[in-house]
């Protein structure tokens, strides 16, 4: 039996008490944690180092021997270094011939080469197997034991039985592997930790945006204009009053801009008549970001409920309740009960709390703890008939809430509608639009579509 089958039976998981040594050359941080973690799984460790002194450092079960050396005892050499000391292996090709090589290097910025680390390792050592793996994990992370942040270790490389041979290493120290391919897959598994949130750009920069434009747009209403033409004061609206008012309407805009790219996509594939033409990039971005979306709105509809629960306690609201009280005192007049104010009072309230049950129910669901539990129709049911009966139900909190200034002239100050009604134009569009596509003339040529049929074939080529 040749050594290259032998390593992969010592490697498997059938055989957990006799493991294949496995060397690493590199003794910093993530070398010495990776091996650690190896030593603790029951592999057999052999430093590769130009010391071959121990340090208190170094793992003491493990062995540290020089490069040449260590390379013999293994078929497997993790590469801890860093690329640009990746020369050093030069020499060492022939003692590395055959060996499955796994590079772990990480860039300083997206990109920073013309090719991956690991390709380039492909080119210094030719007759090597390269495997790009464990860049995502962190050496904190492995020393600690907290992996459940990055437990995923993204793997590839070209040959499958070296990959195999890696990927049960993986499993074995207590982590997640995930085959991405070939090895020009590592360009892109090197830029992952590179990344701040990468999907979350577009949702956060049009949250700030948007958020941005109507503080300054309540502020000037409730704020400026007040104090020009009234002569009040009541610059402190900017604690609590303007930000309870921004954040629902921050929520109804998200949440409505999570399903407007899927009214745009039917759309598209009723006026083309197939399915099998791309999305414009500007669409596909869209749709791809749509939980981020979804969670920010979910952020900010959390905000709304906070801000509300403590608007009793504020001086403002105590003041002008004791006004109230003192004016009817002073008149010998009690106020009767308007039964017309507490149906709308009680009916924007209960939509609101229905509303936002959903809404986090909707959040829930899009964990990948709970979502990996349920099959694609209950996702989908969730996300889409429940997500849509959340978003008529915040329209309809906000419509009966803010309804009354549509009608009213002192609503509109400088001309300028009430906060309330702008965020009602983008979630009443999709609405609108949603109603005309579940009906059946319409719903029924874009069922066909979304399961194959073409009005015209040739696009599908």
């Amino acid at each position: 039996m040749n050594k290259n089958s032998s390593n992969v039976m010592a490697l498997a998981p059938n055989t957990p008490n006799k493991r294949e040594t496995v060397c690493i050359f590199g003794t910093g941080d993530f070398g010495r944690a990776l091996g650690n973690k190896m030593i603790q799984s029951g592999y057999p460790v052999v430093y590769g180092s130009r010391s071959t002194q121990i340090s208190n450092l170094i793992p003491k079960d493990a062995e540290v021997l020089g490069h040449a050396e260590a390379a013999q005892k293994a078929a497997i050499i993790i590469i801890a270094i860093q690329r640009q000391h990746y020369n050093f292996l030069t020499p060492l090709a022939e003692v590395l011939h055959g060996k499955v090589l796994v590079d772990i290097s990480n860039n300083l910025k997206l990109n920073q080469y013309p090719e991956s680390n690991a390709e380039y390792l492909a080119q210094l050592l030719p007759g090597s197997k390269v495997v790009k793996a464990f860049n995502t994990v962190s050496a904190w992370a492995l020393q600690s034991g907290t992996l459940d942040a990055s437990r995923q270790v993204f793997v590839c490389g070209d040959d499958v039985e070296a990959k195999q041979m890696v990927m049960d290493i993986v499993r074995a120290v207590g982590l997640t592997p995930l085959d991405k391919g070939s090895l020009l897959a590592a360009q892109e598994i090197e830029n992952y930790p590179l990344q701040l949130f990468p999907m979350w750009k577009f949702p956060f920069f049009l949250s700030f945006g948007l958020t941005a434009f109507f503080f300054f747009y309540c502020l000037v209403l409730d704020v400026i204009y007040t104090y020009i033409y009234e002569n009040n004061n009541f610059s402190f609206f900017i604690a609590i009053t303007i930000p309870n008012r921004v954040f629902p309407v921050m929520a109804l805009i998200l949440l409505a801009l999570v399903y407007l790219p899927g009214i745009f996509a039917a759309i598209i594939q009723l006026y083309r008549g197939t399915k099998y033409r791309r999305f414009p990039d500007w669409l596909d971005k869209w749709m791809l970001c749509r939980k981020q979306l979804g969670l920010i709105a979910l952020a900010f509809a959390s905000l709304h409920v906070v801000f509300t629960l403590v608007t009793p306690m504020r001086a403002f609201v105590s003041w002008r309740t004791s006004k109230g009280i003192i004016s009817q005192a002073l008149n010998n007049k009690t106020e009767p009960l308007n039964h017309t104010t507490a149906w709308i009072s009680d009916s924007y309230l209960a939509l609101g709390i229905l509303g936002y049950f959903l809404f986090v129910l909707l959040g829930i669901t899009s964990l990948p703890s709970v979502s990996n539990n349920v099959n694609w129709r209950e996702f989908r049911f969730v996300q889409s008939k429940l997500g849509y009966l959340s978003l008529i139900l915040c329209t309809a909190h906000t419509l009966v809430y803010g309804g009354k200034w549509f009608l009213s002239p002192s609503a509109y100050k400088w001309y300028l509608p009430n906060i309330y009604m702008l965020s009602l134009v983008v979630p009443c569009a999709v609405l609108v639009v949603k109603f005309v596509l579940i009906f059946p003339c319409v719903d029924r040529p874009l069922t066909q579509i979304r399961q194959g049929w073409e009005r015209n074939p040739k696009y599908s080529q």
